[in-house]
């Protein structure tokens, strides 16, 4: 009888139950956004509920760490951001793998961050902020998603590629940091298009210049970093699932086939297009690479900025 039962159990179908999907900051931020918009789709196309489990904290280690040490059944996933590749040359103590640790699943998409300033900041364009920030080191502040996360590392290299002196304050997450920004309390931020993006367009922040490489379709008029007076910069954030390491391959298969068809149809796809994103939908193999490759790159820009975090 007991035999039965165990065979049946294993033979269960996938997904038989919810899935929790970790998001590694608070409601409301880009990373959360882009969860609850995949998460919703992939729980039609599975036929289970995916359920959001906000952790916020530790420039999102709490929330890696979490999905590191969850069972390996398939059930638990992580809407990982950048800062997942970034941490892993910026702490000495990370206590698991980003690459090893982890099956990735698929990236998900990239959106460009843009220089956003409040209203109050004399500065209509990165030449001009920069030529502020000159005239007064030391008393501009920027606020960033918490030390070490995408938003922070990207302005320490604006700043080190300016030669200018910010004063770093650091949130729980974006969402936070935007409040303090739209308030006055902080002067600017380097920000994800879909968490700022609604106080662009009703003047309580301007934005001076994008991150990416190239214009973004959205935003036409809207210059680059690097064509404004910092030639080179460039910064993007990118998302993508994992799933703890050891998942069955057949579970990541699956899961990255529905994720993947998602992404290539239909409504999340418009919507995510509607926010600036590049929307991605890869092989498992190919997020491996970009993993590796963004560790690489930022481990660079944090040995020659000589950044650490303890």
């Amino acid at each position: 009888m007991l035999l039965t039962l165990a065979s049946a159990a294993v033979a269960q179908p996938y997904p038989s139950r919810s899935i929790r999907m970790i998001v590694p900051a608070g409601p409301g931020g880009g990373v959360d956004t882009v969860a609850r918009m995949v998460g919703q789709a992939l729980s039609a196309a599975l036929g289970q509920p995916v359920v959001m489990d906000n952790r916020p904290g530790a420039g999102t280690m709490l929330a890696s760490e979490l999905t590191a040490r969850a069972p390996a059944d398939g059930y638990t996933l992580l809407m990982v951001t950048n800062s997942h590749a970034i941490n892993a040359n910026l702490h000495k103590d990370l206590r698991y793998d980003p690459v090893n640790d982890f099956a990735m699943v698929t990236q998900v998409a990239t959106v460009p961050y843009w220089v956003v300033v409040h209203p109050s900041v004399p500065a209509k364009s990165v030449k001009e902020l920069i030529a502020l920030a000159r005239r007064r080191p030391g008393e501009l502040h920027f606020a960033s998603a918490g030390s070490g996360s995408g938003t922070h590392l990207a302005f320490e290299l604006f700043q080190s590629m300016a030669q200018i002196k910010l004063v770093h304050v650091p949130y729980k997450g974006g969402s936070a940091a935007l409040i303090d920004l739209v308030g006055g309390h902080v002067q600017l931020m380097i920000s994800n298009t879909i968490n700022s993006r609604p106080h662009v367009k009703s003047k309580k922040l301007n934005a001076l210049a994008i991150t990416s490489y190239r214009r973004n379709r959205l935003y036409p008029d809207l210059p680059t970093v690097s064509e404004s007076g910092l030639p080179g910069y460039q910064a993007d954030v990118w998302y993508g699932i994992l799933a703890p390491a050891r998942t069955a391959l057949e579970i990541v298969t699956r899961l990255n086939r529905e994720v993947v068809a998602i992404l290539k149809s239909g409504d999340t796809r418009d919507r995510l297009l509607s926010q600036g994103a590049e929307v991605i939908g890869s092989t498992p193999d190919e997020f491996v690479a970009v993993m590796r490759d963004d560790i690489k790159k930022w481990g660079k820009v944090t040995a020659g900025l000589k950044l650490q975090m303890n």
